[in-house]
């Protein structure tokens, strides 16, 4: 009688087990066979995120954009090789001499950019303050009274290629374009804001925020409709570029937000700036490291630091607002730990050894950055749920990863999104989308308590991106009766 009850409960649960799958299958068939799709692939797997097993799989080996859910394998190797803990760190000091009775300093003012890619973020305000006026206090109270010579970045710590090759000019220019450089500041983006104007008629600039931002542009923009389809186009370390699209009509205080184009000397020029404000004479004018071309040389005495939060609480600002500079950032300088070199190409180097390492094949993986920006990233779903998988059993960072998910419904990228109650408390994950890209790649607790890492890749799907949406919804509620 016991084997035979043990032998029912089997076949129950396999009764299920192939009820849940044929569901499945269904919501996958439904959206497969839609119109929207006929030219479309879809990339899906589910995994029971403890016991490994694969529960649902379709094309799960199938390469496909992914757009930003490719943040997950950027954090995740970030937080293993680097740590929770990890702090950038960013300071100011001086070279030369300074004679003390007179305050002259025979040398510069030296900003040391350490690749920090939250310095000055208004998102961390709180932690940073005014650093401007906090610095040129800094440099008062060393005595600094006349510079002869400048106040210059180094921000030699990272490459001088901040925008990886592989994005999209359309991109560059604007704030989620900006690139990484060896001193990053506030998010490196800036804001145009633009006068009032009626339907078909040409925009006028009204200010810039921050003025030192200011570049020559030419302006094609024009104002039509209710959606925003202006650009910024702009190469780093560029002064000028040009404006283009439509953006509304008839709205005040509207403003485009771009990309700075050099992060470095726009620090240097305000720390500058703000001295001469206290009555620091100064020389010559800002300059950084790569006008120089070389790094600043001979001994630094030091007059302020400041570390960044900790790489965790920089994760979670990463996947809840998919700020593609912090995974720009994290790439190089897990390629400036463990290559010696900060580039996005060392950065790749780490990340595909870091897959590897985990047992995670890297076959029809094609990573070009570190934030999913570039339509040239293919993954496949596949892996990319081993790697959750991997975070969830064997990774002691488990806890800092899972906290980097928005939850569905109220959190980041996926607040308006997953809203139906039975997702509420259950979903978290990133999404990812570009044109004609949607993705989504997390954690999903079934309604019998067990953990479900889970993504899903479509591409060139046509039609209202919403429409796409609600069937990934249906396929995820199919996944909870597992």
């Amino acid at each position: 009688m016991k084997s035979l009850c043990f032998l029912t409960r089997t076949l129950f649960v396999v009764a299920l087990s192939t009820a849940a799958a044929s569901a499945q299958q269904n919501s996958i068939n439904k959206l497969l066979n839609d119109s929207s799709m006929l030219n479309g692939s879809i990339s899906f797997c589910a995994i029971n995120a403890v016991s490994g097993e694969v529960l649902f799989e379709s094309g799960s080996a199938k390469s496909l954009i992914p757009a930003s859910i490719l943040k997950l394998v950027t954090t995740a190797a970030a937080l293993e090789l680097l740590g929770p803990d990890y702090r950038f760190r960013t300071s100011i000091g001086y070279s030369g001499r300074l004679t003390r009775n007179s305050g002259r300093l025979t040398g510069d003012i030296v900003i040391s950019g350490g690749g920090d890619p939250a310095f000055a973020s208004k998102r961390f305000q709180d932690h940073y303050g005014d650093i401007k006026t906090n610095w040129a206090d800094a440099i008062m109270n060393a005595g600094i009274r006349k510079v002869e010579g400048r106040v210059i970045t180094d921000d030699s710590h990272f490459d001088f290629l901040p925008v990886p090759a592989k994005w999209l000019w359309e991109d560059a220019g604007n704030y989620y374009g900006a690139g990484a450089y060896g001193l990053s500041v506030f998010d490196n983006t800036y804001d145009i804001y633009l006068k009032r104007s009626t339907a078909g008629s040409s925009l006028e600039i009204a200010y810039i925020d921050p003025p030192e931002c200011r570049s020559e542009f030419s302006n094609w923009l024009v104002a039509a409709g209710t959606a925003d389809e202006g650009y910024v186009f702009a190469a780093p370390y560029s002064t000028n570029g040009w404006l283009a699209g439509t953006v509304p009509e008839n709205l005040d205080d509207f403003s485009l937000k771009a990309s700075i184009s050099d992060p470095p000397r726009l620090f240097a020029t305000m720390i500058e700036e703000t001295l001469r404000e206290k009555g620091i004479s100064i020389e010559s004018e800002a300059s950084t490291s790569r006008l120089e071309l070389s790094p600043v040389s001979g001994p630094l005495t030091p007059v302020a630091e400041i570390l960044s939060p900790p790489l965790s609480k920089l994760a979670e600002a990463l996947n809840h607002e998919s700020i593609n500079l912090y995974a720009e950032h994290f790439l190089k300088e897990l390629g400036k730990k463990f290559r010696g070199k900060g580039s996005t190409e060392a950065g790749i180097d780490v990340i595909y050894e870091f897959l590897r390492n985990s047992g995670i094949s890297i076959k029809g993986m094609f990573i070009e950055d570190g934030s999913g920006l570039s339509p040239m990233n293919s993954v496949n779903a596949a892996a990319m749920t081993r790697l959750l998988v991997y975070m969830k059993n064997s990774s002691g960072n488990f806890a800092e990863f899972y906290n980097s998910l928005p939850e569905a419904g109220k959190e980041g990228t996926l607040r308006n999104y997953f809203r139906d109650p039975v997702f509420e408390s259950r979903l978290f994950a990133k999404s990812g989308s570009m044109t004609r890209v949607r993705s989504y790649s997390g954690y999903l607790q079934t309604l019998k308590g067990n953990t479900i890492a889970f993504t899903i890749i479509v591409n060139n799907y046509s039609g209202p991106s919403r429409t796409l949406i609600v069937a990934i919804e249906n396929i995820l509620k199919d996944l909870l009766s597992y």
